[in-house]
Protein backbone atom coordinates (compact mmCIF):
# COMPACT_ATOMS: atom_id res chain seq x y z
CA UNK A 1 0.00 0.00 0.00
CA UNK A 2 1.33 3.16 -1.44
CA UNK A 3 1.10 6.65 1.91
CA UNK A 4 0.76 9.63 -0.14
CA UNK A 5 3.66 12.28 0.78
CA UNK A 6 2.61 15.23 2.16
CA UNK A 7 3.22 18.32 -0.57
CA UNK A 8 6.97 19.72 -0.05
CA UNK A 9 8.34 22.91 -1.08
CA UNK A 10 11.41 22.70 -3.37
CA UNK A 11 12.74 25.69 -5.07
CA UNK A 12 10.25 27.87 -3.90
CA UNK A 13 7.37 25.58 -5.73
CA UNK A 14 5.34 23.58 -4.20
CA UNK A 15 5.66 19.60 -5.06
CA UNK A 16 2.61 17.44 -5.10
CA UNK A 17 4.66 14.20 -5.18
CA UNK A 18 8.07 12.54 -6.13
CA UNK A 19 7.23 12.60 -9.75
CA UNK A 20 8.03 15.92 -10.60
CA UNK A 21 4.52 17.58 -10.79
CA UNK A 22 4.36 21.29 -9.69
CA UNK A 23 1.90 23.40 -8.59
CA UNK A 24 3.12 26.80 -10.19
CA UNK A 25 2.73 30.12 -9.21
CA UNK A 26 -0.21 32.23 -11.30
CA UNK A 27 0.68 33.92 -14.24
CA UNK A 28 1.91 37.25 -13.19
CA UNK A 29 -0.66 40.12 -14.84
CA UNK A 30 0.85 43.45 -15.07
CA UNK A 31 -0.81 46.27 -15.18
CA UNK A 32 -1.03 48.26 -18.58
CA UNK A 33 1.02 51.45 -16.18
CA UNK A 34 3.47 48.49 -15.47
CA UNK A 35 3.63 47.48 -18.88
CA UNK A 36 4.18 50.85 -20.45
CA UNK A 37 7.30 51.84 -18.01
CA UNK A 38 8.78 48.49 -18.39
CA UNK A 39 8.43 48.96 -22.05
CA UNK A 40 9.86 52.44 -21.96
CA UNK A 41 12.83 51.18 -19.85
CA UNK A 42 13.31 48.28 -22.63
CA UNK A 43 13.61 50.91 -25.08
CA UNK A 44 16.59 52.66 -23.54
CA UNK A 45 18.64 49.42 -22.15
CA UNK A 46 18.10 45.89 -22.87
CA UNK A 47 20.20 44.45 -19.54
CA UNK A 48 19.42 46.25 -16.25
CA UNK A 49 22.12 46.13 -13.36
CA UNK A 50 20.96 44.77 -9.69
CA UNK A 51 20.45 48.61 -8.79
CA UNK A 52 18.51 49.63 -11.20
CA UNK A 53 16.21 46.52 -11.38
CA UNK A 54 15.64 46.91 -7.33
CA UNK A 55 14.71 50.62 -7.94
CA UNK A 56 12.46 49.45 -10.95
CA UNK A 57 10.91 46.69 -9.23
CA UNK A 58 10.23 49.34 -5.97
CA UNK A 59 8.59 51.48 -8.30
CA UNK A 60 6.34 49.39 -10.16
CA UNK A 61 5.11 47.43 -6.94
CA UNK A 62 7.16 44.36 -8.31
CA UNK A 63 9.20 41.84 -7.33
CA UNK A 64 12.96 41.67 -8.87
CA UNK A 65 12.40 38.27 -10.24
CA UNK A 66 9.26 39.52 -12.05
CA UNK A 67 11.11 41.96 -13.73
CA UNK A 68 14.11 40.11 -14.32
CA UNK A 69 12.14 37.72 -16.02
CA UNK A 70 9.75 40.03 -17.89
CA UNK A 71 13.27 41.62 -19.28
CA UNK A 72 14.60 38.17 -19.98
CA UNK A 73 11.13 37.24 -22.35
CA UNK A 74 11.41 40.65 -23.88
CA UNK A 75 14.90 40.33 -25.13
CA UNK A 76 13.90 36.69 -26.08
CA UNK A 77 10.96 38.05 -28.10
CA UNK A 78 12.81 41.10 -29.32
CA UNK A 79 15.64 38.67 -30.80
CA UNK A 80 12.63 36.41 -31.91
CA UNK A 81 11.50 39.65 -34.13
CA UNK A 82 14.68 40.94 -35.25
CA UNK A 83 15.49 37.51 -36.42
CA UNK A 84 12.32 36.84 -39.19
CA UNK A 85 13.72 40.67 -40.35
Amino acid sequence: QEHEKPPTLTNGELRINGKGKKLRKPRTIYSSLQLQALNQRFQQTQYLALPERAELAAQLGLTQTQVKIWFQNKRSKYKKIMKQG
